[in-house]
């Protein structure tokens, strides 16, 4: 996957080294968890200073403060959530594309796009065989987040052997009639500039989600390429010596850069200084066009609550027993009606669970209307997950990680 993370740090990807926290980066993550050694090499080559050569070293080993164990954890710089249970990141990923569409539609104004982030999501074959990361996509094709981009590493490989021995279907054809758009990149090992063509497309998509499905190969270049071998053997000291030497590098030497990859990823860092400039510009200008607003909008990223959230819990309560999804309705529906912090949702059990807060307005794509008349906009707090409910928990996740506190997911079921 090499030529894909140069094709998302290098060109594609809009995000600040120096502020990993930037609040408008975009989001990325790496459902293939297992590949993590993707996201801390280019972590390093980007120029985020927590992830140093040091910490390369670090990977797998006992080290108490390593930044590098077998799968990404959210605590790193750089990693958004934790993922490695394969199927959960790409749901987490949808959550978060959510979170920028209700976002945006919340606070954006004309000439004033304070929420313009993308999400970007790497997947693997066994990603795509998850139940999980189904019902996400399918949610996601229903909702139009044209926000979202999956990139599919396709190399047709899982740990027992080819992926042919258990899934034989036409996953483009899947994911066109799951409404998304499909994107095809023959040469995923080498094809750099098709990689960055394929991604600015799914940047500037319009009104569906983008799947672009990259054929790759394992263990490029080893003695174990294309095997399920590539997954976890090791390569043995002659195969890496040999790889080495066929791509000019110094066979004895380990955890090596050359000045001319440093170089080359030498502006990562500064181009990501000017975004948060830019961005902070953006932002004291729409305080002056927007004071009420803005003060909102703040107030949320700092993950405040108002200060009388507690004001709007009843004072009294039924007195003969009652079914908790009752007694639960009672408490919080009058906080999810007045904090626009909370967004809330259900596996088709809206009415059951007690949870239809006064005035809520449904999270839809603006042009859907629905024959039972429930229609929506981005700006909607009632999020209706169908019958997902593996998918409902696992988006709430990515809500939440989204900008922590900014909106709190409610799912119940």
């Amino acid at each position: 996957m090499a030529a894909i993370g140069v094709a998302l740090w290098k060109y594609a990807m809009r995000y600040a080294p120096s502020a990993p926290q930037f609040f408008d980066r975009d989001r990325f993550v790496l459902s293939n968890g297992h590949a993590c050694l993707l996201q801390y090499i280019f972590l390093h080559l980007a120029g985020y200073a927590a992830m140093t050569m040091g910490q390369l070293r670090s990977y797998h080993s006992a080290q108490p403060d390593s930044q590098c164990p077998g799968h990404p954890e959210i605590d790193i710089d750089g990693v958004e959530v934790t993922t490695g249970p394969l199927g959960q990141g790409v749901a987490n990923a949808v959550g978060m594309a959510l979170a920028a569409k209700h976002l945006a539609a919340t606070y954006n104004k004309p000439g004033f796009e304070l929420v313009a982030s993308h999400a970007w999501c790497v997947v693997g074959d066994a990603c795509l065989q998850e139940g999980v990361a189904l019902e996400a996509l399918s949610l996601a094709g229903h909702l139009r987040l044209n926000n979202l981009t999956v990139v599919y590493d396709n190399n047709q490989v899982t740990c027992d052997g080819s992926v042919d021995m258990t899934n034989t279907e036409d996953v483009d054809a899947k994911m066109r009639a799951t409404g998304w758009n499909v994107i095809d990149v023959e040469d995923g090992c080498y094809d750099v500039d098709g990689l960055v063509a394929a991604l600015a497309d799914a940047r500037g998509s319009r009104e569906k989600p983008t799947f672009i499905n990259v054929r790759t190969v394992i263990g490029l270049g080893t003695a174990l390429a294309g095997t399920s071998l590539a997954h976890g053997e090791d390569f043995g000291a002659e195969d890496v010596a040999r790889l080495k030497r066929e791509y000019g590098f110094n066979a004895k030497e380990y955890f090596e850069v050359p000045e001319q990859v440093r170089n080359f990823f030498a502006g990562c860092v500064p181009r990501g200084e000017k975004l948060v400039s830019e961005w902070e510009v953006l932002l004291e200008r729409y305080r002056r066009s927007y004071p009420t607003l803005a003060a909102e909008f703040v107030s949320r990223l700092r993950g405040e609550l108002p200060s009388n959230w507690e004001s709007f819990i009843p004072e009294s309560f039924p007195l003969v027993p009652t079914a908790s999804r009752i007694s639960s309705g009672l408490v919080f529906n009058p906080i999810f009606e007045k904090v626009n912090s909370f967004m809330v949702g259900s596996a088709d059990l809206s009415d059951d669970v007690e949870i239809n807060f006064l005035g809520m307005q449904d999270f839809q794509h603006p042009s859907l209307r629905t024959q039972c008349s429930i229609n929506g906009t981005y700006a909607g707090r009632y999020i209706r997950y169908g019958v997902r409910e593996h998918a409902m928990v696992a988006i709430a996740n990515g809500i939440a990680a989204y900008h922590p506190n900014t909106i709190i997911p409610v799912t119940s079921s």
